[in-house]
């Protein structure tokens, strides 16, 4: 069986988060990857801790599936280097700060001309045009220009940034997106295009309910803690045995709810007889069902709800996310061999294909660990490589 992208090159000049994991998508789908990383140390993110072996396990985690070659950029032999893989390759993903590309000659319009076939996509804190399309941007920055940390938390308390890199991750998934479309669109116009992708717009358009009520009601929201603005109960609840969740977004689901409680007159109360009337006394759902929940185990609720059909369940940490039998049955951990490393376990892809599988391709490079066979297919022979080396250029 062949990838989904078996067929396709990329060429990947990212760096940090958001670039690698729209890079390491397209490797699970088949692509071949080469990681262009600056020599002698490479990535910024081999850096980063905690360390397994040696390897820094933000790194393997970003870059499994991928060959890597080290490549000095702003050297003479560098740039021709760059300039053959591009020549052969389908697409090139950039997450450079706006400017950059342009100064080492390799923006959009030269590479066009180059490989008129080329998919570039750029990824960046806030894009190629607009007035902050120089600042520097990392995932809390654009989490608080983006509004997403304007209603995250509880009210009256300090802003809160969700709990993993929602910013950068954003842009890797609409970047991936992106990418696949425009290579759709090369196969009817036998043309590739520039794709500006904004960690910003990313955040504005996920901020999609928040916006539609802004302009629906002119009020601006605000953080909730758990609950949701047009339906309740929607929240975590505290049992005697911990926090748990319940979402009754139906009638049908809260009189359910309301049978499950032994609380049927709930059922007629002018205050929770529509989902209108819940979710206008939200605070007085979360109270009132709060005192009912408190009396018994969150596994005696989840067990109860879950046989009626009102969406509920546990709230797990990392551990008993990893070693939940459905993350095993769905293939969500994979295991590898690093050559340093050792045994390496990581999330999978949760893209699920009946034709084309989606696997890790290999385990996340070695610094460099491609580049003599990768200069050996451009037609470079041992000395010109050993050269290349002594001369900082890989």
């Amino acid at each position: 069986m062949t990838g989904m992208l078996s067929d396709i090159k990329v060429l990947d000049l990212t760096t940090f988060l958001s670039g690698p994991f729209c890079t390491m998508i397209l490797a699970d789908m088949g692509a071949e990857v080469i990681k262009i990383e600056t020599p002698p140390k490479g990535c910024a993110t081999r850096g980063t801790p905690p360390f397994v072996n040696g390897e820094s396990a933000y790194f393997m985690s970003l870059n499994r599936g991928k060959k890597d070659i080290t490549l000095n950029l702003k050297s003479k032999e560098g740039k021709k280097i760059f300039l053959q893989l591009a020549a052969e390759c389908d697409v090139l993903v950039e997450n450079f700060r706006p400017g950059v590309m342009e100064r080492l000659g390799f923006d959009y319009e030269t590479m066009s001309k180059l490989n008129p076939k080329l998919v570039y996509a750029t990824i960046s804190g806030f894009g190629s045009t607009g007035p902050l399309r120089e600042k520097g941007a990392y995932d809390m920055v654009i989490q608080g220009y983006g509004g997403v940390m304007s209603i995250t938390g509880n009210p009256g308390e300090d802003p809160i940034r969700v709990g993993y890199s929602v910013a950068d991750l954003a842009a890797g998934l609409y970047g991936a997106i992106a990418v696949t479309g425009a290579l759709r669109a090369r196969d009817r116009m036998q043309k590739g295009q520039h794709l500006d992708i904004s960690m910003f717009d990313c955040q504005v358009a996920l901020m999609e309910n928040a916006i539609a009520r802004y302009f629906a009601t002119g009020e601006i929201p605000g953080p909730l803690g758990n609950r949701h603005p047009s339906i309740a109960p929607f929240q975590a609840f505290k049992s005697s045995t911990g926090y748990f969740t319940v979402t009754a977004s139906t009638d049908e689901q809260f009189g359910k709810l309301c049978d499950v409680l032994e609380v049927p007159g709930f059922k007629s109360d002018p205050r929770f007889l529509t989902k209108a009337d819940r979710a206008k006394n939200a605070p007085e759902v979360s109270s009132v069902f709060g005192r009912l929940f408190e009396g018994k185990p969150k596994e005696h609720w989840i067990e109860r709800l879950d046989g009626c059909g009102v969406p509920c369940g546990p709230i797990n940490n990392v551990q008993e996310v990893v070693e939940s039998p459905q993350v095993q049955a769905r293939g969500m951990i994979v295991e590898m061999d690093h050559p340093t490393a050792g045994k390496i376990k990581m999330a999978g892809s949760p893209i699920k294909a009946s034709l084309t599988p989606v696997s890790v391709q290999c385990p996340p490079p070695l610094l460099g660990q491609d580049t003599e066979k990768v200069l050996a297919r451009l037609g470079y022979g041992g000395e010109e490589i050993a050269a290349f080396k002594t001369a900082g250029i890989i």
